[in-house]
């Protein structure tokens, strides 16, 4: 099956906040959103709106898990906010001890996804951010399996209505 693919740009951090929140409210138990972007590029932004969209209390501000490897947030689906920046590249996800928030009931963000050795995720939505101007970013959604093939289809459909 091949990826969709979902290309969008965002005008502006409230812009791409909304994204990741309308992906919050349809995402599934168990997804992986893997993020992809150069420092700067809006991956933590995103993860701001996914939270929302999974009904993480306002009074949690998400911040970029940078030096503490994970952060978990309550919602409607527990969010597990992943960065590997900090990780050698190459290291696997047994590696690290990540299994449950990954292959849990829960939605795990990943950002610098790229780290993690090899074919980690079997089924995720690919996020790639990049900065094309002071706020504007372009984003590139690739659904991996068929869940999030679903997932950016109905992404497709709000943001041509938007």
């Amino acid at each position: 099956m091949n990826p969709a693919v979902l290309t969008l740009v965002s005008q502006s951090p409230e812009k791409t906040r909304d994204l990741g929140r309308e992906i919050g409210l349809r995402v599934a138990p168990g997804a992986i959103i893997a993020l992809y972007g150069d420092l700067g590029s809006g991956k933590t932004v995103l993860v701001q709106g996914l939270a929302r969209g999974l009904g993480v209390p306002e009074e949690y501000y998400v911040t970029s898990p940078t030096y503490t490897l994970i952060n978990e947030y309550p919602g409607r689906l527990p969010l597990y906010h992943i960065d590997l920046y900090r990780l050698d590249a190459g290291a696997g996800v047994a590696d690290i001890g990540l299994d449950e928030a990954l292959y849990g009931g829960g939605v795990a963000a990943v950002e610098w996804a790229e780290r993690c050795r090899g074919n980690a995720f079997s089924e995720y939505l690919a996020v790639h951010l990049e900065a094309a101007g002071e706020d504007r970013r372009g984003i590139r959604l690739i659904a991996h399996g068929p869940g999030m093939v679903k997932l950016v289809n109905d992404l497709e459909h709000v943001f041509k209505e938007k």
